[in-house]
């Protein structure tokens, strides 16, 4: 191939920072936004990640790092998983080989990544707080910068927004908050709110009435132009019924728009009037999820929120299908529904992620989605039992801690029937620490009169939620971890309320394995079998209360060992550890679990092994521990004869 035969370089590959941007002209912006499409498609299609919600930001975040001077402006993403193409025009290109995987760039803003990224701002409906306390402090240390908080319209459906613009509304300082209305968080906005700013798709600007009223009443003598005077003096009764100034301006915010989000000269000028203005201004985009590639475009289900990987000529995923157990959850409870009409099912704007949807598609006015609200959620759950039905609660179980305070008084407190599937719980992998759900078990163990159960398997994920909703004087909680359902791992015996899984002749140590850790705890007698140790393996099901039968069941043995995949730390090892001190026992314990702390995204497998909670690092350290019992017991002598 000649020189002159050399295809030139793409724009995207000239872009290492925001001040390539601004050198590129409007055509070569429409270039460079398709390129990055491309790129994202091509990229994600390898490894998975959060697609549908990029493909809708490319031209708000190129308008944003054109008229903004990132990192001297602050650019907060709301959530964080629409923060890509920041990535890609702050130099992050390279890192899209290994998006979310072990040792490799997070999914979400990263302060250990770029000093463009200053918080990892992947639970919803925060940026607004965060700006609010970031424009004060900028503003008492006499620093003249811009905070720009960048929030889906699925993220103002959660309080924290409404509460931080009462307070933003009160100040002067400047801020540009971008309103990215979609329509969607993960999947349909939900609430009064979503259907007004759906609402305002549809209609024109107030500007394009006046207009209109302009030059009808202009070809009027006399009575029109005073007429026109008097309609342009009410231009704010106007302005309310076709614009959403009143939605915005009650609180005393400027509002610009609404603007084509894929427009990107419309996005820059009504950036730069919000710029100019020196104080609080709300600028609302409308785009679209999924925006420039047709399989997300079409997928009316979440348009390609966050695929795995997938072919990125069909959109059609590459991995196997599996049973998940989030689909063994969304069968188990229609089944129920379809025996108990009091049984309705709740979700925090993620019925799909949640299985929710399933319900939802049989039986849909059993079946709310209350938008990213999960305190609002779980009191209004409170609300619908007190009202004679059984609430099923499903959220993922990181999100389940913005609702402590509910839980434990809305709920607990009243002895409610109130279900809790929480999702995702335990070690999740790629989404990283801050979707990690390994907090439950000891944030939710305090709560009075809570009921815990930890499935290991399909058959004890179903047989556990029936006997949740079946409990009427109380809550109930049924955790399970993401990805695919191992196989079923079937009792050989049962004590009480307590699976026997595995028994040896050989009494040494009892292994307490909570949920999906069962499949590990048996290996782990396996390979303690080779050693010579005899253990049994027992699931209590139901950790929270600890069953009693576990006192004697420890009792029969010279050593007991805990092993979950939350945090140690006031999990069902410290529970255990409890219930044997105040029976009395003086059997040694051993908690095998998380340490607290924030650990790298990856893998669920790849976590827990750098965790040390693999089979073989759990026997090894379990080996020792009994070692040290024989080398530390009291040497027995014999007298001479």
């Amino acid at each position: 191939m000649s020189p002159s035969e050399v295809p030139p370089a793409r724009l995207i590959e000239r872009i290492r920072g925001p001040h390539d941007l601004k050198a590129l002209d409007t055509a070569e912006i429409e270039v460079l936004a398709a390129e990055i499409r491309d790129f994202l498609v091509e990229k994600v299609a390898r490894t998975g990640g959060h697609l549908g919600p990029n493909l809708g930001v490319v031209e708000i975040t190129l308008a944003l790092h054109r008229v903004f001077d990132s990192p001297k402006d602050r650019i907060i993403f709301d959530t964080g998983h629409q923060s890509y193409v920041h990535k890609i025009v702050t130099g992050r290109q390279d890192g899209f080989d290994r998006l979310k995987q072990s040792g490799g760039m997070t999914g979400y803003p990263s302060q250990a990544e770029s000093e463009h990224d200053i918080v990892e701002n992947s639970h919803a409906s925060t940026a607004l707080s965060y700006a609010d306390g970031l424009a004060k402090a900028y503003a008492l240390r006499g620093e003249k910068r811009f905070v720009v908080p960048v929030v889906g319209d699925g993220a103002l459906t959660g309080g924290m927004c409404w509460e931080a613009l009462n307070n933003i509304a009160s100040t002067t300082n400047p801020m540009v908050i971008v309103v990215n209305d979609n329509g969607r968080s993960y999947s349909p906005t939900i609430g009064g709110l979503a259907d007004h700013l759906a609402a305002l798709r549809l209609n024109p600007g107030y500007e394009k009435v006046l207009d209109l009223v302009k030059d009808s009443l202009g070809r009027t003598p006399l009575v029109g132009a005073p007429l026109y005077g008097v309609l342009h003096a009410a231009k704010k009764g106007i302005k309310d019924a076709v614009a959403p100034q009143a939605l915005f301006e009650d609180f005393g915010i400027k509002y610009v728009g609404p603007v084509d989000g894929h427009d990107v000269a419309a996005l820059e000028s009504a950036l730069r009037r919000a710029k100019g203005f020196g104080g609080p201004v709300i600028v609302h985009a409308v785009t679209r999820k999924g925006y420039g590639y047709r399989p997300a475009e079409d997928d009316e289900d979440d348009r390609f929120h966050s695929p795995g990987a997938f072919d990125p000529r069909t959109g059609k995923p590459t991995a196997p299908s599996a049973v998940k157990w989030t689909g063994v959850f969304a069968d188990e409870l229609v089944a129920l529904a379809d025996e108990r009409a009091d049984i309705v099912g709740i979700t925090a704007a993620m019925p799909g992620p949640t299985g929710i949807a399933k319900l939802m598609r049989k039986y849909p006015e059993r079946a709310y989605d209350v938008g990213i609200a999960e305190q609002h959620a779980v009191t209004s759950a409170a609300g619908l039992a007190i009202g004679g039905l059984h609430p099923v609660v499903a959220i993922y179980a990181t999100f389940l801690n913005r609702a402590f305070d509910q839980v434990l008084l809305d709920v607990a407190m009243h002895r409610l029937p109130v279900t809790f599937a929480l999702d995702r719980a335990g070690i999740t992998g790629p989404d990283g620490p801050s979707h990690y759900g390994m907090w439950d078990l000891s944030v939710f163990g305090v709560v009075p009169g809570l009921r815990i159960a930890a499935p290991r398997d399909a058959a004890t994920l179903r047989a556990e939620l029936r006997e949740a909703v079946a409990i009427e004087d109380g809550p109930t909680l049924v955790r399970f971890p993401t990805g695919s359902v191992p196989a079923d791992l079937p009792a050989i015996d049962r004590v009480g309320g307590v699976d026997i899984l595995t028994r040896s002749a050989d009494a040494d140590v009892l292994i307490v394995a909570v949920g999906a850790m069962a499949h590990t705890a048996v290996e782990v007698a396996a390979r303690l079998a080779e050693h010579g140790y005899g253990a049994t393996v027992v699931d209590p099901r139901w950790v929270r209360p600890v069953p009693v039968e576990l006192i004697g069941l420890a009792q029969a043995h010279r050593l007991v060992v805990t092993v979950e995949d939350g945090v140690r730390s006031g999990g069902v090892g410290d529970a255990v550890a409890k219930v044997l001190r105040d029976a009395g026992l003086t059997v040694p314990l051993r908690d095998v679990g998380i340490e607290s702390g924030w650990h790298p995204h990856g893998s669920r497998a790849e976590v827990l092994a750098g965790l040390g909670l693999t089979a073989q690092d759990i026997a090894r350290r379990v080996t020792g521990w009994l070692a040290e019992q024989v080398d530390s017991a009291p040497e027995v002598r014999v007298p001479h004869s």
